[in-house]
This record gives C-alpha cells, structure tokens and sequence, in this order.
C-alpha cells in the first residue's frame, strides 16, 4: 500500500528591520515581536497534526520560527542549508530609484534577465535544491507530516515547479504571505495535492 506523507513547508515570521534592508542571508535579522507572534500562530495551527521532524534554514528568521513548532512536537530542528534564502546581488541594500540601488548606474546590468533571474540564484538552481531538502524531509517522515521552515521565494518558485507553472514570476503576485504553510501532499514520491493557509492572518490583523 502506497504511503501519504505530508510536507509543509512554513515561511519565517516577520523581521524586525526598520531600515527596510534587503537581508538575504545576512547574520542577525530576527524576528519582531509580531513575527514571534506569527511563528506561535503556525504551531498552534499544527499542533493537532501528525508531525513528526521539523526543517529548517539556518538563517535566524527561519529557525525562530521553527522553534515553537518543535517545541509543540517535544522534536529538535534540522538545519537544512537547502532550505536557505537564495543569493542577491542586492543584499545589503535598499532597493528602488529614490535613494535605493537603483539610482546608482552600476547596478543596472543585474536588472536586465527577470526570467533566470540575473540578479541573483536562477531559479532553477534554488527549485532543484529545495526539492532535494523535501526529499530528505519526506524520508525522515514517511508515512507521517514534517515541516520545512524556509523563506518566501524558495517556497514560491517551489511551488510553482508542482503545479506545472513556470517559474519566472511577478514577486508583487506571490501568494506566499508571513508564517504562512504550503502543504504537498505525497502519494509514495508523487505529489497529489498542494494547499495553502495563511494561520497568523487573524493574529497580527
């Protein structure tokens, strides 16, 4: 008999970062107050299911928000570098054309493929990772549910790849808000389905 497993992949909570930078995987940006908030409000979302491993980036965000998940299921985090944000070449910066690297000429040249993309990790680099970190996941848990904490793009474009979309996109348009879960559902190593809830809504208003 074919096993169900159940992967859901839980975005970080909110980040304290009042200089609006871009982070990425730049060390020491954690959660706000309201992201602790969200991170609680996803694992009361779990908390009656069949979890049995929690994932996770090793940025701060990520694994902040594991850490209440974990907690309900009495399980440790696994930190999967798989799972991370991908690169950017704007990392450490703001962005836009008033005072943000847009103005600034050298930059342009990054801005010129949104398809691959040419400003940081294609997205083919950053679906073939993530799958490969479900993969593991899904064995640690068959048969079970475990949760892979990430962040919004990986899981996106991620996503995207099980529907059979493509995965260039417009960010504006992601459907992939703070703390919120992306379930796959698997049948043996097929994905069956794939749902979406957005738990921490009605906590933060």
């Amino acid at each position: 008999m074919t096993q169900t497993t159940i992967v859901h992949l839980l975005r970080h909570g909110e980040v304290y970062n009042p200089q609006g930078i871009i982070y990425g995987r730049i060390p020491g940006y954690h959660l706000s107050e309201d992201g602790q908030i969200m991170a609680k409000a996803a694992a009361d979302f779990l908390a009656e299911r069949d979890v049995v491993s929690v994932f996770s980036s090793p940025l701060e965000r990520a694994q902040e928000t594991a850490m209440p998940v974990a907690e309900r299921f009495g399980l440790g985090i696994v930190t999967d570098d798989r799972l991370i944000e991908p690169w950017n070449h704007f990392e450490g910066t703001t962005f836009g054309v008033g005072d943000g690297s847009l103005r600034h000429p050298e930059h342009w040249r990054y801005m010129v493929n949104p398809f691959r993309p040419s400003w940081g990790e294609p997205y083919r680099e950053v679906t073939a990772r993530m799958l490969a970190a479900i993969a593991t996941a899904r064995e640690a848990g068959r048969g079970h549910e475990v949760v892979c904490v990430s962040h919004q793009l990986p899981i996106w474009v991620t996503r995207r790849l099980a529907e059979g979309r493509r995965l260039w996109h417009n960010p504006k348009r992601r459907q992939c808000a703070l703390a919120s879960v992306t379930t796959f559902t698997y049948s043996g190593d097929l994905i069956t389905g794939v749902s979406y809830a957005e738990p921490a809504r009605r906590q933060t208003g």
